[in-house]
C-alpha cells in the first residue's frame, strides 16, 4: 500500500528522475547540484551519486549520444514502462488508457500521440500532480507505483546486461519507491 504523504515528501526527486531519464535536450546537470536535490540521508543518494559521477563530467553530445544508444536502440531497455511485459497487446492497451484516465483525474491532460507508461512521463506526473484530499488518490497512485515498479525491474535487469550509467539512475528511483510504501506491521505492536 502506498504512503501518499511520503510520496508527497518525495515530489522532487521525482522531478530529478524525469529530468535525468529524458532525452537531453539540454544539459541536465547545468544549475543543479547532486546534495540539493537528493541529500546523502536519502536511500537512493548512493546510487545516485554513482549516475552522477559517471555523466556528470560529459558534454551534452555524449549525453545524447549514450541516451540515444541506450533507451532507443535497445528493446529491452525501453522508458515505456508496459511494453516488455505486454508489448502491443491488449492488455497495454488497456493499461495504456487506465493511466491516462488516472493523469486526467488528477489534472494532467496528455497531447494525443503521447503514450501514458513513459517513464519520464509518470515521474512528472508524480511531481505535478495534487493528490491531497482526494479520495481516489491511494488506489491511482497505489496501481501506478506498481506499474513504475514492475516496468523498471525490468529495465534495471537490462541496463545491467549494457552495464550502462543509466542503471544507478534506475536502482535510485527503484530505493525512492520504497520510501513510500507503508511497511507492514511497523508500529503496528508499538
Amino acid at each position: 500500500m502506498i504512503d501518499l504523504e511520503k510520496l508527497s515528501e518525495q515530489k522532487h526527486v521525482f522531478r530529478f528522475f524525469s529530468n535525468h531519464l529524458s532525452y537531453p535536450e539540454t544539459d541536465p546537470f547545468v544549475g543543479e547540484r547532486l546534495e540539493d536535490v537528493i541529500p546523502p540521508t536519502h536511500p537512493s543518494y548512493l546510487y545516485v551519486k554513482r549516475y552522477y559521477d559517471e555523466m556528470y563530467e560529459h558534454k551534452l553530445y555524449t549525453l545524447r549520444t549514450k541516451y540515444i544508444e541506450t533507451f532507443d536502440f535497445q528493446k529491452a531497455t525501453t522508458l515505456y514502462m508496459t511494453y516488455i511485459k505486454f508489448e502491443d497487446s491488449k492488455e497495454r492497451g488497456q493499461m495504456l488508457a487506465r493511466l491516462k484516465v488516472l493523469y486526467e483525474m488528477f489534472g494532467l491532460y496528455m497531447p494525443d500521440g503521447e503514450l501514458s507508461d513513459y517513464l519520464p512521463l509518470m515521474c512528472e506526473f508524480i511531481f505535478a500532480a495534487d493528490w491531497q484530499g482526494d479520495s481516489r488518490a491511494e488506489q491511482s497512485f497505489s496501481l501506478l507505483l506498481a506499474v513504475l515498479e514492475d516496468g523498471s525491474y525490468h529495465l534495471m535487469k537490462a541496463l545491467e546486461k549494457h552495464d550502462s550509467p543509466f542503471l544507478h539512475l534506475v536502482k535510485g528511483m527503484r530505493e525512492t519507491f520504497k520510501v513510500c510504501i507503508v511497511q507492514e506491521g511497523v508500529g503496528a505492536n508499538d
